[in-house]
């Protein structure tokens, strides 16, 4: 009643942010609901898509549809205008990984084999620090061949 927490859905409530600019407040973050919703169900998820793409820089599209994979089953959430697409995905494909690690698999996996450009490796392996790279290559050694071959691209791109 007070305005200081609004309802997203059920069991899911967040602190509004107001917009100086907007002189309104701001929408729910997806990604944010996202990650609630995946604390309530302890699923473990990452961006998948255009969401990770978006998130390393390498589109400069808003996903209409946030997508999103999880060792919990599919699921489809809609709030507001905004919809939530949770695609399942075995616990060995994400378990004990980093977020890092799986953002850039799923961001790999959206732009597709064979279609990995120079420019798009210099663009990831600038996301994140050495350290961020030696854990992303120890991770990933499970992944698809072909994503493992382009994440030893990106991640000793700076070592050369």
């Amino acid at each position: 009643e007070e305005g200081t927490i609004r309802r997203i859905m059920d069991g899911i409530y967040e602190k509004p942010r107001y917009s100086d600019v907007l002189k309104e407040y701001l929408p729910a973050d997806p990604e944010k609901v996202a990650y609630a919703l995946a604390g309530k169900y302890h699923w473990t998820i990452a961006p998948c898509g255009d969401v990770a793409l978006n998130k390393l820089g390498l589109s400069t599209q808003v996903p209409a549809v946030w997508s999103f994979v999880s060792d919990g089953p599919y699921r489809n959430y809609q709030y507001k205008n905004t919809k939530l697409v949770f695609k399942h995905k075995t616990t060995r494909e994400i378990k004990n990984m980093s977020d890092s690690t799986l953002l850039v698999i799923q961001a790999l996996r959206g732009i597709g084999k064979d279609k990995v450009t120079d420019q798009m490796r210099k663009n990831i392996e600038s996301f994140f620090s050495k350290e961020e790279k030696e854990q992303i290559i120890k991770e990933a050694q499970t992944a698809p061949s072909w994503i493992f071959e382009e994440i030893k691209k990106i991640c000793s791109e700076s070592e050369i």
